[in-house]
């Protein structure tokens, strides 16, 4: 039985709110002027995107629940309903935060810099010659307009499409309003260069389709027009049990998401009130779910912005990963491994270590078969080229999770092209979706001994998110470690199962029991006068009972400090609760996508790494993968160098309040900045070493009283 302080709903952040907090973050690295101007743009764009998500997956559930009747308040006190107002609420304040800021900052400093984004009626002379070109000769033959009529219903809108609305009325002996609706091409760039001798001009393809919309509805007036944008309901419902397969059931369902009830209407902020009633009523779209836009509808494309625009000035200055060697006297990396472990800190240490594991593992004739889990991956990735060759030659296995999201399509390919090029192709276990990072080489050495080496990360099998993700990855031949990532393999692919898997630290097998173990064994410590201390580095803090461990630990004296990029359920700074808790959450150049978890342990210290959040979703309804670090150099510098960076961190660090708000580091302004990201790009070129980390000694959080926190009165919109 819980004491009965720790069931206070006070105690727990709201999980929907803590996540726009974290966009909030976001918002303020485009507003922050330190940062390089189209690095600027590149995160407001992200934080459209992100948003995008919210919307789809976090609102559409909470619309379910309401629809279902659900009234049961969470953790933190709130129903349904009274989250769904709060929510309202602080979407549409972000909002207005997104165009103030690409309004009033942005756009008025890429003029300065020579980069314009222009409107129909600032063009000159010679653009207007290119646009009207353009529109004839690329735009025309794409456009299908349609006007809604008894005969004529309402167009299917696709997700997320950018659309043009139009109100019509008959030249000819008609009183009558009509609705015309005209897609937007996917095919072409949101953004359409102009000529410009001393700078770089685009003008949106949006004004371009409402420029050309007289040329496609002859015979009618136009009264009023404006660029909308629909959001869908783009969760997957799978009934697994009952489908021939996890990949057919997928498949249905993606074709199923594109006719996704409709969750949010964006829509310019000038078009009638005429269109957007009408709007409203087709998508039966409530107040608060229509969000008048003062700017482009979907500000995610001003990504293109940065990509367009040759200006490194702008940018943030290119770095060089660090390139593992191997060491002197080994001549392939299995030798190398042999002899101990290996540990990267991507991007800062390239990733092109783990791909050359890879296709060494692939093109050596002494490896006899190749064992994977592809969660996510690019384009052309070098990975799964690789497993196509080795198919030929040796035993490839690769367990393909086609229920990734937002995935699921570039994974249903991957595992047909695998399938047909020989390799053993397996869709994880029924209900679990497969997260874990693993690779897992047999290799008949020449000393005719059969050896396992294998790769554990924290992030996806993708080249090319690698470059800006922040994950780590070991290389091992620990016998002990690669036994148990085989037993993880036939678990994956037979549903064959231990009674433990150690050392790793398996979901939904153990993991939440034993994270529960390590948080009481340290506040146990703590009790007997020991060394105690969490530290912990995750995504995402939400799981209940992680949540009430660590207050249990904080109570007992353990000094808990939590490094959480994104969403955070617990309440730090409680007297008498989490005195002792501090979070932090650190938003920069790179997306903070490592999962690190420390314990003192009365002096025997232990660091864990893995594919798992401290979630209900990654305890208990995936397979996960936690692995310990048994090399004391290894776990050296995982402590003394990337948490301690992270630590010291003034400058990109926020301190989460009591009342959900995050601050930045009271630090800043009276020490010498310290930047964790700047600071181990500067270690991976040799620039700086652990000496230049601040020495932060462990310090309760700030309090600030918390807000009162009560459903408001939901928004409307006129």
């Amino acid at each position: 039985m819980l004491p009965r302080s720790l069931l206070n709903t006070e105690f727990y952040l709201n999980r929907s709110l803590s996540w726009l907090a974290f966009n909030r973050r976001v918002l303020e690295e485009a507003e922050d002027e330190s940062n390089p101007l189209l690095e600027r743009v590149k995160f407001l764009a992200i934080t459209a995107s992100n948003l995008d998500e919210f919307f789809e997956i976090r609102i559409a559930g909470l619309l379910q629940h309401l629809e279902e009747g659900q009234v049961d308040p969470g953790p933190d006190g709130l129903t349904p309903r009274d989250e769904q107002e709060m929510v309202a609420e602080a979407t549409h304040e972000f909002v207005r935060l997104q165009y103030d800021c690409w309004n009033k900052k942005l756009l008025p400093e890429l003029a300065e810099h020579r980069i314009r984004v222009h409107s129909l009626a600032d063009l000159s002379e010679e653009q207007r010659e290119v646009v009207d070109d353009y529109c004839r000769n690329e735009l025309d033959a794409l456009l299908t307009p349609v006007t809604v009529d008894p005969a004529h219903p309402f167009p299917r809108v696709i997700h997320k499409a950018l659309c043009q609305a139009l109100l019509l009325r008959r030249r000819r002996r008609s009183t009558a309003n009509y609705m015309g609706v005209v897609t937007v091409p996917r095919s072409l760039p949101r953004l359409v260069r102009l000529p410009d001798a001393k700078g770089d001009s685009f003008i949106a393809l949006a004004d371009l389709v409402g420029l050309h919309a007289g040329r496609m509805y002859r015979g009618y007036e136009i009264l009023s027009e404006g660029a909308f944008r629909i959001t869908r309901n783009s969760n997957l419902y799978l009934q697994e049990e009952e489908s021939r397969s996890v990949l057919e059931s997928v498949r249905t369902e993606l074709h199923n998401r594109r006719k996704g009830d409709a969750v949010r209407l964006e829509i310019e902020s000038d078009a009638s009130a005429d269109i957007v009633s009408r709007l409203q009523t087709v998508f039966e779209l409530q107040d608060w779910q229509v969000y008048r836009t003062p700017g482009p509808v979907n500000l995610s494309r001003l990504m293109h912005l940065h990509s367009a625009v040759n200006r490194p000035d702008l940018k943030f200055k290119p770095f060089q990963p660090k390139e593992w060697s191997l060491p002197k006297g080994t001549r392939d990396i299995w030798g190398a491994l042999r002899q101990r472990d290996v540990l990267l800190h991507h991007p800062f240490d390239s990733y092109n270590s783990v791909v050359s594991f890879i296709e060494a593992a692939a093109q050596d004739p002494a490896v006899l078969s190749i064992k994977q889990t592809l969660y996510r991956t690019n384009d052309n990735s070098p990975i799964v080229e690789a497993l196509v060759q080795a198919a030929a030659m040796k035993e490839v296995t690769v367990v393909v999770e086609v229920k990734a999201r937002f995935d699921e399509a570039s994974n249903i390919k991957w595992a047909r092209e695998l399938e047909d090029a020989g390799v053993q192709v397996f869709h994880g276990l029924v209900g679990l979706k497969t997260h874990c990072k693993l690779t897992l080489i047999a290799r008949k050495d020449p000393d005719g001994v059969m050896r396992r080496y294998c790769h554990l990360g924290t992030g996806n099998y993708n080249p090319s998110t690698a470059a800006f993700y922040t994950d780590l990855s070991l290389l091992t031949a620990e016998p002990e470690m690669t036994m148990a990532v085989h037993n993880v393999f036939n678990f994956l692919t037979a549903y064959s199962e231990q009674p433990n898997y150690n050392p790793l630290l398996v979901a939904p097998v153990d993991l939440a029991e034993r994270v529960a173990n390590l948080i009481a064994r340290e506040a146990d410590h703590a009790r007997a006068g020991k060394p105690a201390r969490i530290i912990a580095k995750v995504n995402s803090l939400l799981d209940k009972n992680v949540v009430q461990e660590l207050y249990k630990a904080s109570q007992a004296g353990v000094q808990v400090d939590l490094i959480v990029r994104g969403i955070c359920s617990l309440n730090p700074g409680i007297r008498g609760i989490s005195d002792r808790v501090t979070v932090r959450s650190i938003v920069g150049r790179f997306l903070e996508h490592s999962r690190i978890y420390y314990f003192q342990n009365g002096g025997e210290e232990e660091i864990y790494l893995g594919s798992a959040d401290w979630m209900p979703r990654n305890l208990h309804e995936r397979v996960e993968v936690v692995f310990p670090l048994r090399d004391a150099l290894l776990k050296d510098r995982v402590r003394h160098e990337i948490l301690a960076a992270y630590l010291a961190d003034n400058v990109k660090a926020r301190l989460l309040q009591r009342d959900g708000e995050y601050v930045h580091d009271g630090a800043k302004g009276k020490a010498a900045l310290f930047s964790s990201q700047d600071f181990l790009i500067d270690c991976a070129e040799g620039k700086r070493d652990l000496s230049a980390i601040p020495v932060v000694a462990a310090r309760p959080p700030r309090r600030r009283p918390a807000k009162p926190r009560t459903a408001k009165t939901r928004v409307k919109v006129t």
